[in-house]
């Protein structure tokens, strides 16, 4: 296999590599890296002696990941504040998945799944996104991960179960978190506590994340009437030039605030019972350059 062949089965691969380590990671940098890392393996390795281009990759990109999240779980325990994945682009453009894909999607990489993945120990994360995401068989992990297919559906049920303990109940379609994400921007720019109240559950939490470099809540806000204050407080705060986008990140759709043509702030909702059950707010600079290609 010639270097410009190898290069062509990456490229054909890449999607799916940096799907694996945007799951296992929760991080594009860090899931840029060790695709990056695959690739040089890939190029250095005896390629003729691969039969199945796609599971050599996706088992050297695991690997990878899961070496990377043993020394990036430290990193996350110094966080300042609550931590949420760098928001991931994953508008199709003309190309709208079906139903089920697009469950399955929102199901995968949603932020409240990364969240929740972030307390599984390496192996079980990576047996989760391989099996969850990208339904590969148990063998075929147990191979990936050079364990037995026993340890493998142990693995895999135990992060089941955690996942499944955890797991938020929110509903997935686009169209109405489309218009309920509408009606929260009308009323947090109209002012309108009564309204962004009806809109509200009463138990419904906010989740900021800034990394500490600029101003968010360094706790998780609960309850309607705490987080709609907030809301509209914030709302108002000055800003240079600002303006809106609507954009579809991690599975659903989202605003990105900008500040003098910049981003300022990446707003998603998690809806429910025609009801917003929880707003993430993503404030960290160094997790908002990806949504404009910076």
């Amino acid at each position: 296999m010639t270097t410009d062949t190898a290069s062509e089965v990456f490229e054909e691969q890449r999607s799916v590599l940096m799907g694996v380590a945007y799951r296992m990671l929760g991080r594009i940098a860090d899931a840029e890296d060790v695709v990056q890392e695959a690739w040089l393996r890939w190029s250095r390795a005896d390629r003729d002696t691969v039969r199945e281009p796609r599971a050599y990759l996706v088992r050297v990109t695991t690997r990878l990941a899961v070496d990377r999240l043993r020394q990036v779980q430290a990193r996350n325990e110094a966080y300042v504040g609550p931590w949420l994945p760098e928001p991931y682009l994953t508008d199709f453009g003309d190309t709208v998945p079906d139903a089920a894909e697009q469950t399955m999607l929102a199901d995968s990489v949603s932020l409240a799944v990364l969240v929740i993945l972030e307390s599984l120990s390496p192996l079980e994360r990576a047996v989760f996104v391989l099996r969850e995401a990208f339904g590969y068989p148990f063998a075929e992990i147990a191979a990936t991960l050079d364990r037995s297919e026993a340890a493998v559906r142990q693995l895999a049920g135990r992060a089941r179960r955690h996942v499944d303990e955890r797991r938020p109940r929110y509903e997935v379609d686009p169209a109405q978190r489309r218009n309920l994400t509408e009606r929260f921007l009308a009323a947090s720019v109209e002012g309108d506590l009564d309204g962004l109240m009806q809109l509200l559950a009463p138990d419904v939490r906010l989740v900021g994340d800034s990394g500490g470099h600029v101003r968010a809540p360094l706790r998780v806000l609960e309850t309607a009437d705490k987080v709609g204050r907030f809301v509209l407080a914030v709302a108002g705060r000055d800003l240079l030039d600002p303006t809106l986008r609507f954009l579809e990140i991690n599975g659903g759709p989202a605003l990105l605030l900008l500040s003098g043509g910049k981003p300022d702030s990446a707003i998603q909702l998690d809806v429910a019972d025609g009801r917003v059950q929880c707003v993430y707010v993503i404030r960290n600079p160094e997790k908002l350059t990806f949504l404009l290609g910076e």
